[in-house]
């Protein structure tokens, strides 16, 4: 990762000093990028999260302490003011980066202690993950094959793209999990995908009858090369497909099946968790499947699929209305 080159495309007053950009911030996103294996969106969410930062110190005239000059006080006073030009998620995720910023350098020995620990941070109001219905999702997976119908897209690009839905949804895949498979990563006959995942974490991924099957049909018509190091998910000269891409292509068959424009593919991962769940599977199952390194995390999820079944429960049966 060339963080100088990403740097030098901001740009602007306030930029990180070369010298304290070398030594600071480049070792530790390349950590990031390359051990910890985050995305490139988190990563470069991090650098503005630092960069942010520095742009306060020298606003504040801190910078000349070093970053073992700053406590509890510095950085409280930070966040306060952090709250002026941000929204909660926004700085919890500021925070984030801060916080393993400090992290990686005190376990180098570079500095003393964290500055951030003890600091308390707004709460985050709680929102339940937003999924499809099983309806909805069938509407959805069916737009390629539709427009194919039509001969509004060609058969590459139609199974292309209901490909890249189905391992989203059938494997319950992050999308940065899904630009990066390669087929040397995917067992065919057992239909499942060994995926890295958050934190350089290795998981098994059963793929579901319908994606394998469709899996099947693109590598033997459509891959080009399937090479153990050959992505699944190209573009029409072959080359990988990135976030964005896919980003795209959803938004083609969320119009054409008429549901919000604001589903993302996150959106499928959350879905998968949801049928999932109300289908009886077992919470730690799900967490293993969906690669939570805490159950607390996969537990949101029992909440959503219990307003679901309130909801149903409430629409459908004669005792459930309020008492007359």
């Amino acid at each position: 990762m060339d963080s100088t080159a990403e740097r030098a495309g901001d740009g602007g007053a306030g930029a990180v000093p070369e010298p304290v950009a070398r030594e600071w911030l480049d070792p530790f996103l390349a950590f990031l990028a390359g051990e910890r294996r985050y995305s490139r969106h988190t990563v470069r969410n991090y650098r503005q999260a630092f960069e942010d930062f520095w742009r306060w110190l020298e606003r504040r005239g801190l910078a000349a302490r070093g970053f073992d000059g700053l406590g509890m006080r510095e950085m409280r006073d930070f966040i306060i003011e952090a709250q002026e030009r941000y929204g909660r998620r926004t700085l919890q995720n500021h925070v984030s980066g801060l916080r393993a910023f400090f992290r990686f350098w005190l376990r180098r020995g570079r500095l003393k202690g964290n500055p951030l620990t003890g600091v308390p941070l707004p709460r985050l109001p709680k929102t339940l993950p937003k999924f499809l219905t099983e309806k909805q999702m069938q509407d959805l997976l069916s737009g390629p094959m539709q427009l194919l119908a039509k001969q509004e897209i060609d058969a590459f690009t139609a199974w292309r793209d209901r490909l890249a839905m189905e391992l989203l949804y059938g494997g319950g895949l992050r999308v940065s999990e899904l630009v990066g498979l390669n087929y040397g990563q995917i067992d065919q006959e057992q239909g499942v995908a060994r995926v890295r995942g958050k934190g350089n974490k290795e998981r098994l991924c059963p793929l579901g009858r319908v994606a394998v099957a469709v899996l099947a049909k693109w590598r033997k018509e459509f891959a080009g090369s399937d090479a153990p190091d050959a992505p699944v998910v190209v573009d029409a000269v072959r080359r990988r497909l990135g976030v964005r891409a896919v980003q795209q292509l959803l938004k083609r068959y969320l119009a054409l099946a008429g549901l919000p424009m604001d589903v993302t593919p996150h959106t499928l991962r959350h879905s998968y968790a949801t049928h999932l769940l109300d289908a009886g599977a077992d919470l730690r199952l799900v967490q293993e499947l969906l690669g939570h390194a805490s159950l607390a995390t996969t537990q949101i999820y029992t909440h959503v699929s219990m307003a679901h079944l309130r909801r149903v429960y409430e629409k459908a049966h004669p005792r459930a209305g309020t008492a007359g």
